[in-house]
């Protein structure tokens, strides 16, 4: 049995503080959550005052980094999986990751193992070792020290191996989703521009019409291909194309930075894509806090956590907005439905839980189903882009051929009234 020493709020909205004795950080939870307590903080050992916390289970110290490496999501879900099954395996943590060391082809994980032997090896924990790493998550390490400071990593990197698994296979199917769609309707409008620009030109110089006596829709094509000969064929035409793709790329960069939260909030707007992408954050936020929550990790804590995990700042400053409430003694389900983004489903779950005192099991159980529903929204979503693409470039190309043809039967047609 361990002493924990914890802060939080009663049913009432007071604050409390006090100790508890329980065998780990999890239990230790759910005694103070039958008592009525909300935990804002719990830390093992005694509080010292004036000084630091023991045991503080959280708070990672400040260590330099070191970049990605060119390591991808997929090499870290691999050694991910490769841990969990070393360490349910009852290999000792070193022989783990020396064992995964062996295993790597790629230099940046190479590289990466290589650190992590040494610095486990001298003395320092996983999860520090890991925070000096670009490539680990936020949530990772904090799975991470909670699974060291618990006792529990066996458990917690499996949990971590799902979550990864999770997200990797969400990248995947989206991906899947448009990439043929798109190439096909990047070839589509390059095979119009190759005909704006080389064959329509010739088409028309055969017929014997003023411009101004062309149909509309012809005209329209002429001055289309007019300003595509121009963009393409022309000096001043390849400066503007240098300085589109300038342009995108400084959106690019402002989509990134300053203006996430507005490009975020106008994808959440898209018709089709915004309720996939609330969906997927919904099954994120129900996994991820589950799991969090499991290992023992405070409310507030494991929100922290969340809110980078939901790829969305919009989301991400909704949930800042419910750890505020949350901090000032209400319960986490009603702030929840009051942003409006979550479904009632997922509230009433959450509610149930800080109830029983089962949050953490009800969020985990839900996420299968927040995860089928994510499923489910991917693909009809893979079903009406291609759809809605090939659409778009059929119209295209429709347009194009009824405007060469109008006035090739304009002509047939005054030469037959003569």
């Amino acid at each position: 049995m361990g002493q924990f020493s914890y802060k939080g709020v009663d049913r009432g909205g007071s604050q409390v503080a006090g100790t508890v004795e329980a065998a780990d950080r999890r239990s230790a939870v759910a005694m103070l959550t039958d008592r009525g307590h909300f935990v804002t903080e719990l830390v093992e050992g005694i509080q010292q005052r004036g000084g630091a916390e023991p045991g503080s289970a959280l708070e990672l110290p400040s260590l330099p980094t070191f970049g990605g490496q060119g390591v991808t999501s997929k090499d870290i879900l691999a050694v991910t999986t490769q841990f969990s099954t070393a360490v349910r395996a009852g290999l000792p943590l070193l022989n783990c990751l020396e064992l995964i060391r062996k295993q790597q082809r790629k230099p940046g994980m190479r590289r990466i193992f290589d650190h992590l032997v040494k610095s486990v090896n001298s003395g320092q924990s996983l999860s520090e070792a890991l925070a000096e790493h670009k490539a680990f998550s936020p949530l990772y390490l904090s799975m991470i020290r909670v699974g060291e400071t618990g006792g529990i990593l066996e458990e917690t990197s499996a949990q971590l191996a799902s979550i990864l698994s999770r997200e990797e296979k969400v990248k995947t199917d989206i991906k899947s989703a448009s990439a043929y769609p798109i190439f096909v309707l990047f070839m589509g409008f390059l095979s119009a521009a190759v005909v704006l620009i080389g064959i329509l030109p010739r088409i028309l110089s055969t017929v014997d019409l003023p411009a101004t006596a062309m149909p509309l829709p012809t005209r329209i094509l002429m001055d289309v291909s007019g300003w595509l000969r121009g963009l393409f064929l022309t000096v001043p035409g390849w400066i503007g194309l240098i300085g589109l793709g300038a342009a995108l790329y400084a959106l690019r960069r402002w989509a990134r930075g300053p203006g996430r939260l507005e490009w975020d909030g106008f994808k959440l707007k898209i018709p089709i894509l915004g309720p996939v992408l609330r969906t997927i954050a919904v099954g994120r936020f129900a996994r991820t806090l589950g799991a969090l929550t499991s290992g023992g990790i405070t409310i507030l804590e494991a929100l922290g956590v969340v809110r980078d995990t939901l790829g969305n700042e919009v989301l991400a400053r909704e949930i800042d907005h419910v750890a505020e409430q949350v901090k000032r003694g209400e319960s986490l389900a009603d702030p929840l439905e009051e942003s409006g983004y979550f479904p009632p489903l997922l509230v009433q779950i959450v509610a149930i839980g800080e109830q029983t005192g089962k949050l953490d099991e009800l969020l985990l159980n839900a996420a299968e189903t927040f995860d089928t529903d994510a499923d489910a929204a991917i693909k009809r979503f893979m079903d009406i882009f291609p759809a809605l693409l090939i659409l778009i470039l059929a119209l295209v190309i429709g347009f194009i051929i009824a405007a060469a043809l109008l006035p090739i039967v304009q002509m047939s047609l005054s030469a037959g009234a003569m």
